[in-house]
């Protein structure tokens, strides 16, 4: 019996993936528990294995395609099974045949089939005459982009059905819904456009936009020297599009607002550069991160969430660090911040910044922070204000760490200017639960950690 595989989903927050390539293609044998395709959620991509045996005999959604969780991707089973309900459920064409079987042995001569009744003629519209079709054949004519005033209709007096819509899908090229409202708007025929999109979809980019304009427009001639500029259109990534969706988010919820405070990491800079003479790896941001866990264990509010009404209190210290990947940011979490130490924390973020950038974090690895570190200064930046990432209730935004005449009271209580190392720190803080004065105290706490990290060891 032929099973569909679904959309999965890889964690609570998941709501939908994008298939970025299929393992297996039609006709070809999965076994379950092998490498099936290719999936993108919002910050990963990962590999799914198959949770079935058989041969694939229709994949639902081509690469590209993003799809709700749960919803049908593939129909696995065994060649030449029928699979017309399965299509029917979910929401594809129906299809005559599916995949082919391997070659044998040809079978015998099956009884001829009872000819099937002939489905009622299509009734023919006047141009503008009002369309009446029904609520399933709407929502399938829309899901894919297919003008409804276009398909005959089969019903009582000429209402289109359902039935009628998957007809005239069958019976067009496979089309993105992009393409084919594109297509419709500028009277483009599609039969004799070439699709060069995943399985030989027809994409925007296959239609004849340049040479409809050049038939229906005068030429203009070329300018020498002139440059011909224009835009293009970029689908956004799962990555981009969580990235989106949570900073519009936070900006919408959180009463969001900032301090700023200046600290002196003149004796930060000497206690990584002692453990770089020891052959221990710790950077800057390690050392941030450590000092942030012990204030943040000081002012349990910096530390804490907001629920509805109620705040939520955490008795540990999850902190997040944000990581340049291609195509946006991720927030890989160090857990237990506050207890695994200086070098715990060197590793974890070592190993979490590896596995971020080979794309191997798993669910684990970037939720359950309860505070985030970003950190800039490797591009330059003297400061910055950083967003809130929910449901976190503050962030700190590092600038960069920059030697700077700094005016200082000698033991004779005379000023005099000195080089120190300097950095500008920004903490963002969610003004509903975190006062102005517990934020600044907090960087206070904070500095005081990291112009003394003796108290970090």
């Amino acid at each position: 019996m032929a099973s569909v595989i679904i959309m999965p989903k890889q964690g609570l927050l998941m709501e939908e993936g994008t298939i970025t390539k299929w393992l297996v293609k039609e006709g070809e044998q999965t076994t379950e528990g092998t490498p099936l395709f290719e999936m993108e959620t919002d910050k990963l991509t990962i590999t799914m294995d198959s949770t079935a045996t058989g041969t694939v005999l229709k994949i639902l959604h081509p690469e590209g395609d993003t799809v709700p969780i749960t919803q049908p991707i593939a129909i696995v089973g065994q060649p030449g099974e029928d699979i017309s309900g399965l299509l029917a459920e979910s929401g594809a064409p129906a299809q005559e045949a599916a995949a082919p079987a391997p070659a044998a042995e040809a079978p015998a001569p099956a009884p001829a089939a009872a000819p099937a009744a002939a489905p009622a003629p299509a009734v023919e519209r006047a141009p503008g005459e009002r369309v009446f079709s029904s609520p399933r054949a709407r929502l399938r004519a829309e899901e894919n982009g297919v003008d409804i005033a276009a398909v005959p209709g089969s019903g009582p007096d000429g209402l289109v059905v359902e039935r009628d819509v998957q007809s005239y899908i069958a019976n067009q090229p496979a089309v993105t819904p992009l393409a084919a409202n594109q297509a419709r708007v500028q009277g483009i025929d599609l039969s004799g456009v070439t699709g060069t999109g995943p399985n030989g979809k027809i994409t925007t980019e296959d239609l004849p936009a340049a040479g409809a304009a050049t038939e229906t427009a005068p030429a203009t001639e070329a300018v020498p020297g002139q440059l011909t500029r224009g835009t293009r259109t970029e689908k956004m990534t799962g990555m981009r599009k969580a990235v989106m969706k949570n900073m519009l988010a936070s900006k919408s919820t959180n009463a969001q607002t900032n301090h700023r405070m200046v600290v002196d990491m003149t004796a930060v800079v000497a206690l990584r550069n002692q453990y770089k003479a020891l052959g221990i790896k710790v950077s800057y941001n390690d050392i941030i991160v450590r000092a942030c866990a012990k204030a943040l264990q000081d002012f349990p509010i910096v530390n804490a969430s907001v629920d509805g009404s109620n705040i939520i209190y955490h008795d540990y210290v999850n902190v997040g660090t944000a990581v340049s990947v291609p195509g946006g940011l991720i927030v890989p979490v160090i857990r237990d911040a506050d207890i695994i130490g200086l070098t715990g924390i060197a590793e974890k973020s070592a190993e979490l910044i590896e596995k971020a950038r080979e794309g191997r974090l798993t669910d684990q690895d970037y939720h359950g922070g309860t505070f985030t570190v970003s950190s800039l200064g490797m591009f330059d930046l003297d400061d910055f204000v950083a967003i809130i990432n929910p449901p976190e209730s503050a962030i700190l935004a590092v600038g960069k760490i920059a030697k700077t005449p700094v005016v200082v009271t000698g033991e004779d209580g005379e000023d005099q200017v000195v080089i120190k190392s300097m950095c500008a720190l920004c903490l963002s803080y969610d003004h509903r639960i975190i006062d102005g004065a517990e934020a600044a105290k907090f960087l206070q706490k904070l500095k005081s950690y990291l112009q003394n990290p003796i108290l970090l060891i």
